[in-house]
This record gives structure tokens, C-alpha cells and sequence, in this order.
């Protein structure tokens, strides 16, 4: 499953497809025959250029890779009140939020991605509510990783910050959601029939709530890092951020089919 989803965000990589279609142009252009009358492997070549110079434009255009996001985000956007969070038995966070381990080797100072809130919104969560216990859940989510698992990594985040040791529980196996909600069930000390939140990107709640649901939890979504406002501007134009709104949607759109149909979620 976890090189299924390796595989599947490589695929959800819309600058991917451009290079894909990139390729087969300049292979069907190398084969075109030198006879101008039999064009067919020459006009094709030329379509798959431009499809590729389309699909590299299109993709900048937020507005549409926004609405997609929303309708993954705006079914979480009520979050438990402070009062609320008291019942609860702890917040499972899922990772994601940090930079990958290299990154950390040879520096003095934690990193953090762009899904900071992941590993930041708790802290304030544990402060409000004394008897909370937080759950980080995330092994190491590289190919070939090597270093430091995530959870090692968010443990020395946490700690760093004053949290006492014996608030923090640490599942260190998982590589993917399914994984994480299944790992995190078997930790001692862990009950999952009692209430627990589930914090995590609200693009990915959708998937993660499933998942967890699916394996017997007792959670409740706590979304954060959303990637959209109630609007997009029609003017908001950017490759960077288009192609990362696209590469996130169809990663989750494609990942929860696939969690469906294995029967995961």
C-alpha cells in the first residue's frame, strides 16, 4: 500500500503529465517521416505540445483547483469549542507537518512546513485543557528514508517546547493514513472507543476521518491548514501554487477512491 502511494502521487503530479506529453511529442516528432505527404506521427507530436503548453497554463489558474479544495474543506470548518474539547481523551495529530529528515541533519533548528498548524494548533489545545493527551502518529513517510521517523522528530518538536513527556504518546510505524489509524490503536494506553480529536489538514480530513472511523475510532474532526477561503479571486494566478492546489486534490480525490474500494474507508 505504501508503494501504491508513492506511485499514486507521482501520477497526481500535474507537471508530470506536461513532461509525459513533452516526451511523447519529441518522440513522435524523431519518428515524422521526411515526406511532407504522411504527416500523421508530425501532427500528432505538435497536439501533444500544445496539450502540454495548456495543461502548463491552465494549472496556475487557482480558482478552479480552489473549488475542488472546498468542497474537500468546507464540511469541516465548525471546530469543538474550548468547552467541548474538555470531554475528550486526547487529540490524535496525524503527521505531515514537518520537513523531511534530512533537512533536520547538520541544523540547530526544528523544521516546519507549509501544514505548520498540524503540529502547532494542539499545543494551544493541551494548554487550554490540562488532563488532554496529545497522539502524534507518523514513521517515515520516504521511499528510502533513513533518518529520524517523524514521530522522533515531533517528539523532540514537543519537547522542545516544554511538553511534559507524559502528555505525549508516539506512533513511530505508520507510513500512510491506514497505517496510522490502525498503529496508533495498538499503542498501550490507548482506547479507542473513548473520544478522541482527529487534527489534521482539513484537504486530508475527509479520508482521515473515514479511515479512522473504519478502524474503530471514536473521533472527531478537528481540520486545520486550509488551503482555501470561502473565495477565490478569479485573478489569482500562480504555476507554484496551481500546480502544489492541483497535486493536493487529486492526490485526495484519488486516495480516498482507492481507500474506498480496498474497503479502508
Amino acid at each position: 500500500m505504501f508503494l501504491a502511494s508513492k506511485l499514486l502521487a507521482f501520477l497526481t503530479e500535474p507537471l508530470a503529465w506536461v513532461a509525459a506529453l513533452v516526451l511523447a511529442a519529441l518522440l513522435l516528432l524523431g519518428r515524422a517521416p521526411v515526406d511532407a505527404t504522411r504527416m500523421g506521427p508530425r501532427r500528432w507530436g505538435l497536439r501533444a505540445l500544445w496539450l502540454a503548453l495548456f495543461l502548463l497554463l491552465i494549472q496556475g489558474w487557482e480558482p478552479l483547483p480552489d473549488a475542488l479544495l472546498r468542497q474537500l474543506e468546507d464540511p469541516y470548518t465548525r471546530t469543538p469549542s474550548a468547552q467541548e474539547v474538555q470531554a475528550y481523551q486526547g487529540v490524535v495529530v496525524l503527521g505531515g507537518a514537518l520537513e523531511a529528515s534530512y533537512v533536520w541533519e547538520g541544523r540547530s533548528q526544528m523544521a516546519l512546513n507549509n501544514a505548520a498548524e498540524r503540529m502547532v494548533v494542539p499545543l494551544t489545545l493541551l494548554r487550554q485543557n490540562p488532563a488532554l493527551q496529545l497522539l502524534f502518529t507518523g514513521g517515515e513517510g520516504a521511499l528510502l528514508g533513513q533518518g529520524l521517523s517523524e514521530a522522533a522528530r515531533a517528539q523532540l518538536f514537543y519537547e522542545s517546547l516544554g511538553l511534559p513527556p507524559e502528555r505525549l504518546l508516539v506512533e513511530d510505524r505508520s507510513r500512510t493514513t491506514y497505517e496510522n489509524a490502525v498503529f496508533s490503536a495498538r499503542l498501550p494506553g490507548v482506547d479507542t472507543a473513548k473520544p478522541w480529536l482527529l487534527l489534521t489538514s482539513a484537504w486530508h480530513m475527509r479520508r482521515s476521518l473515514a479511515t479512522f472511523q473504519k478502524a474503530g475510532w471514536n473521533v472527531t474532526p478537528y481540520a486545520v491548514d486550509f488551503s482555501t477561503g470561502s473565495h477565490t479571486p478569479w485573478t489569482e494566478y500562480s504555476l507554484v501554487r496551481g500546480s502544489r492546489k492541483w497535486a493536493l486534490v487529486l492526490h485526495e480525490l484519488l486516495g480516498l477512491l482507492a481507500y474506498r474500494l480496498s474497503g479502508q474507508a
